[in-house]
This record gives structure tokens, C-alpha cells and sequence, in this order.
């Protein structure tokens, strides 16, 4: 991934934060000779490896777990909030509109897991996405068979990358006019990205 200096975030609780946050993710394989995309919700283990493990299950049908037996390496994308930048909003000018995000690319090679690991998997995922309270509880037999329809696999990250592309390259009065027209949108992930650029404040420019 292209990452200019101002937009790194190597801070790996951060990227850890964002990848819990926004976890249903996208695991990139290659596939003959072509890339090869499934979106499904992934868990992360930040105690284990350097970087973490990333744990998830696919369906069976679905060929890309073939390529979890054959050791190819993997991509597995995180995207959490982004929104239009109107450069109406800058105090200068000239601007050209531009695009205001958040990412996490992780990479390491996935391997399918046994049985035991893989019902740790999908009961970890229930626990992890499904509302307090809620009862939820399936019969033995039903579970175990719902279990062959799926492959429950693991990715230790080799590495990890982050970009968070801010308005760290505008001034701090342009920032806020940023921040504060994001903080008045009507949608949500708009104003998801005005409170990472709170929190995430840097200097501008003229402050480097």
C-alpha cells in the first residue's frame, strides 16, 4: 500500500483498535494468476506473534481455503471510516477535493485449523458479534453439523501497515474546518472520521 509519511501509523495498539473496530474484513488470495476476495468478519488475537493472529472460518464451498493448504501468502483488509473532503471547506485556497480514510492491511499465510480450533472459532465469533443477552443457544448435533459446512482457519501477521490519510497535511485551521463539517453530516461514518481526527490531531506543516 502506497503511504505517504504524513498518513503512517505504525502505533500497533491503534491499528489493532481499528482492526476490532471495523472487523468485517476482506482476505485477498491469488487464484490462477488472478486476485480472489471473500468479506467475512475476522477475530483478532493481539497476544500471540508480534503483530497478532487472525482467526476466521469460510465456507466450504468457497475454493479459496485451498489456497490456506498450499501456503500462499494472504491480504487481509480492515477498512474503517472515510469521507468526502470538500475543499470549499479549507480557509486556503486553491484545494482540489480529496478523500479522508482509514485502513489496516495485515499480511501472513493462513493455515486451516483442526476441529477443536475451529469450534473455538465459531463460538468465539458468537461471543464477539452477537448482542448481550441474547439466547442463542444451538443443539449439540445441529452445531456439529453446521460445523462441515465451514473451514476455520488462522494467519499469524508478518505484517502490518496502517494509513490514516487525516488532513495531516493541511494547516491546523483547515483541519478543523474539516473536523467540524464532518462532525455535521447527516452519516455516520462521516463523523466517525471527524472523532479519529480529534483524537489523532498533528501539527501541520508550517509546524513540522
Amino acid at each position: 500500500m502506497y503511504i505517504p509519511a504524513w498518513f503512517r501509523e505504525d502505533d500497533i495498539t491503534s491499528l489493532h483498535d481499528l482492526m476490532r473496530a471495523y472487523s468485517f474484513a476482506t482476505l485477498v488470495t491469488e487464484a490462477e494468476g488472478a486476485p480472489f476476495a471473500t468479506h467475512l468478519p475476522i477475530l483478532l488475537d493481539a497476544d500471540r506473534g508480534r503483530f497478532g493472529i487472525l482467526r476466521g472460518h469460510v465456507a466450504r464451498p468457497n475454493p479459496q481455503w485451498r489456497a490456506f493448504t498450499e501456503g500462499r501468502p494472504a491480504l487481509v483488509i480492515f477498512q474503517g471510516p472515510h469521507a468526502y473532503v470538500s475543499p470549499s471547506w479549507y480557509e486556503t485556497s486553491p484545494a482540489v477535493p480529496t478523500w479522508n480514510y482509514a485502513v489496516v492491511h495485515a499480511y501472513g499465510t493462513p493455515r486451516c485449523v483442526e476441529e477443536s480450533d475451529l469450534r473455538d472459532i465459531l463460538t468465539a465469533t458468537l461471543e464477539e458479534f452477537e448482542q448481550p443477552g441474547a439466547s442463542i443457544a444451538l443443539p449439540e448435533e445441529y452445531f456439529d453439523r453446521m460445523m462441515h459446512g465451514v473451514v476455520g482457519f488462522e494467519m499469524e501477521i508478518t505484517r502490518l501497515e496502517g494509513k490514516l490519510k487525516l488532513s495531516q497535511n493541511r494547516s491546523v485551521e483547515d483541519r478543523q474546518r474539516v473536523i467540524r463539517a464532518l462532525e455535521a453530516s447527516p452519516r455516520e461514518t462521516e463523523r466517525e472520521v471527524a472523532t479519529l481526527m480529534r483524537e489523532r490531531e498533528t501539527a501541520g506543516p508550517e509546524e513540522k
